[in-house]
């Protein structure tokens, strides 16, 4: 883990402070897709009435949204703050050219007010779970004023349960909300059957995929009205961070420079509410 401390004003998306965090040996994609394409079939397959599945993980108590709750608020102050990202490749700034400025956390820290610090805490290939070991004690330690979190998609394509997901998300978010003073504001799935890495799928399986990113943003949209996170909603209006070839690196799967402004514009656009 490499640790590099500056400070960064408005538009030098060069000067940050980061930390970075890579692991040598991440999940192949296409292992990752084997799993995703079984974890389908089983949910389609194992289906009960109402669109419950079945599964050996203890079952999930969602908090409940109402329409009563007022949309979470951000409130970045005029001063300097500390600025942390949770994230996992694509906080790493993996598929740029220059991850330490191409990549959408640099970006979003230009914006913020001359003088204020980031602290990138992104791991390439990380899941949520491991995240709440690896990333959260360092986030509540830094007495940060911002917090963004997009913790999602390794899980999803890894074939980590729902139920799972949103347990640990559940334990993230309600321990940031009770013990930071942060503004918080987290993105959710986009389509990810647009991407060139799942185009060998049928149409029944992407259709089958489609409904299980659309019941996991749902949840996530729960979850966040709950604890009163601002929700980066990427699937909306077509999903345009995938439905773009410009915008995906040639991995097929994580964003080109393109997309990560596009990235750090819909997250910016979000955190200005």
């Amino acid at each position: 883990m490499l640790m590099l401390v500056k400070e960064f004003g408005p538009n030098t998306p060069g000067n940050i402070t980061a930390m970075n965090a890579h692991r040598a040996n991440s999940t192949s994609l296409l292992s990752s897709l084997l799993i995703l394409l079984a974890v389908i079939f089983l949910s389609t397959a194992c289906a009960a009435p109402g669109g419950s599945t079945s599964s050996t993980f203890p079952p999930t108590t969602h908090p409940q949204a109402t329409a009563k709750q007022p949309p979470a608020m951000v409130h970045i102050p005029s001063g300097p703050i500390t600025y942390v990202a949770l994230g996992a490749s694509d906080a790493v700034g993996v598929g740029s050219d220059q991850p330490g400025s191409q990549g959408y956390v640099p970006l979003v820290a230009a914006h913020l007010p001359k003088g204020s610090h980031l602290v990138n805490l992104g791991i390439s290939g990380e899941r949520l779970h491991d995240a709440l070991t690896e990333e959260l004690p360092i986030a509540l330690s830094t007495s940060p004023g911002l917090i963004t979190v997009w913790l999602v998609a390794n899980d999803f394509v890894d074939g980590v349960s729902y139920n799972a997901y949103m347990h640990d998300l559940n334990t993230q978010l309600g321990q940031l909300h009770t013990n930071s003073r942060a503004s918080l504001v987290m993105a959710n799935l986009p389509d990810l059957t647009r991407l060139p890495a799942f185009a060998s799928l049928t149409s029944t399986q992407k259709a089958q995929m489609l409904v299980q990113i659309k019941r996991w943003n749902t949840g996530i949209a729960t979850s966040a009205a709950h604890y009163g996170v601002r929700l980066v909603d990427l699937f909306k209006d077509g999903s345009q961070l995938t439905a773009h070839p410009e915008y995906i690196s040639g991995d097929g799967f994580h964003p080109s420079p393109a997309g990560y402004v596009q990235l750090a514009n819909i997250f910016w656009l979000a955190i200005q509410g």
